[in-house]
């Protein structure tokens, strides 16, 4: 299992480094890398991690219900959509996702409830129809989670994206921004 990991974590980094190098001048926002090991599993995520302040103008931007708008799908970032790799399959809300490489999107509400959509297409820029082959496909949905609304203290200023140890086990996915924090705790399926 190993070694097709490491040749999928090659492919999808090659991938999305070629992607990168071609979208260089598009991106206004960083992007990060985060890995953990929960339970003897890495789990990784790639994305872009836009500000509230509009980095054009400097002006600060309403976030949930405006640049992102409720009941639409969200790339969960910025520029290319979410990616999610998991070397073992884990279970995330009695969902198996397969290891291997996926991508996220977040649909949010304006009741403060969200999805975290897990997609089996990765490489796609956004929601333009225009652009179907870079474009998000609900066809390709894995599995559309409900995520847990915890709202914060302090406003965060910056998307940012976390895997936790999960203190019962397993691990926590979270997505702060402004003054809230989705979060969804999932399990590796041995």
């Amino acid at each position: 299992m190993n070694k097709l990991f490491l040749a999928l974590l090659t492919i999808v980094i090659t991938f999305f480094s070629a992607a990168a190098l071609m979208a260089q001048q598009k991106r206004l926002s960083p992007h990060e890398t985060i890995s953990t090991v929960i339970d003897r599993n890495r789990v990784m995520i790639v994305y872009g991690r836009p500000y509230t302040k509009n980095p054009r103008t400097g002006e600060v931007r309403k976030v949930w219900g405006g640049l992102v708008p409720f009941g639409k799908i969200w790339r969960t970032g910025a520029d290319e959509a979410t990616l999610l790799i998991t070397q073992q399959p884990i279970l995330i809300a009695g969902t198996t996702v397969p290891a291997g490489a996926y991508t996220l999107w977040t649909l949010p509400n304006e009741d403060g409830s969200a999805k975290l959509i897990i997609n089996k297409q990765i490489g796609q820029w956004g929601m333009d129809p225009r652009e179907p082959s870079n474009a998000y496909d609900e066809k390709q949905d894995l599995a559309r989670i409900d995520l847990k609304n915890d709202p914060l203290d302090n406003s965060v200023d910056q998307f940012t994206m976390a895997i936790e140890k999960n203190p019962s086990g397993g691990g926590i996915l979270k997505l702060s921004w402004e003054k809230t924090q989705f979060s969804v705790p999932f399990t590796i399926q041995k």
